[in-house]
């Protein structure tokens, strides 16, 4: 997965040289197992979002587009519909704090609208969200910085955490029975 980087981006409120990391890019894209996310701007509209997508240069057989939480649930079903070959979520705005009560919340009403339009789940990567994994959500991919972040904590290790990591699945299906369950605990 090459990340645009727009998370880190908008934390640090700098700005991203797009043309250069579409030249970065496109070495890394030989490799059949490598996908991109193409650009985005968090806390932008949607418009803008669209206007960085017709920009890309790379197409959508090893892309996958941001969908950003605080975007209607129609476009997140668009981006799918698409042909994309998978599509992200990225928690923004209110939904900011993976695995909070508005966030899950947000989280079943989503996989309730892809399974009523798609009858299964379509290839969904949730960024930042290893967190997810054991729960409910049917992510076909999470991707978190936990390990890079936090490996050289005591307790931790890089093999421990990703041993860890890798021993838990998301869920097969979404079940939509599974959205009047309790808040999971933090």
């Amino acid at each position: 997965m090459l990340d645009n980087g727009a998370f880190s981006v908008w934390r640090s409120g700098k700005k991203i040289n797009w043309p250069k990391f579409y030249d970065w890019c496109d070495e890394w894209l030989h490799c059949p197992t490598t996908w991109a996310v193409p650009p985005d701007v968090i806390d932008a509209g949607t418009q803008e979002q669209d206007a960085l997508l017709r920009e890309w240069p790379h197409g959508k057989n090893q892309s996958a587009p941001v969908w950003h939480m605080d975007e209607p649930v129609g476009r997140l079903l668009q981006l799918v519909d698409s042909g994309w070959s998978r599509v992200c979520i990225g928690s923004t705005a209110e939904y900011s704090r993976v695995m909070s009560k508005d966030w899950q919340e947000r989280m079943d009403e989503c996989w309730n609208a892809l399974l009523k339009m798609f009858g299964r789940a379509p290839k969904i990567h949730m960024l930042r969200g290893m967190q997810c994994s054991g729960h409910r959500w049917p992510f076909y991919s999470l991707d978190s910085t936990d390990i890079g972040q936090n490996h050289r904590r005591p307790t931790n290790g890089a093999a421990y955490m990703a041993a860890r990591w890798d021993g838990m699945q998301c869920a097969l299906r979404w079940n939509p029975t599974n959205n009047s369950q309790k808040e999971i605990a933090l």
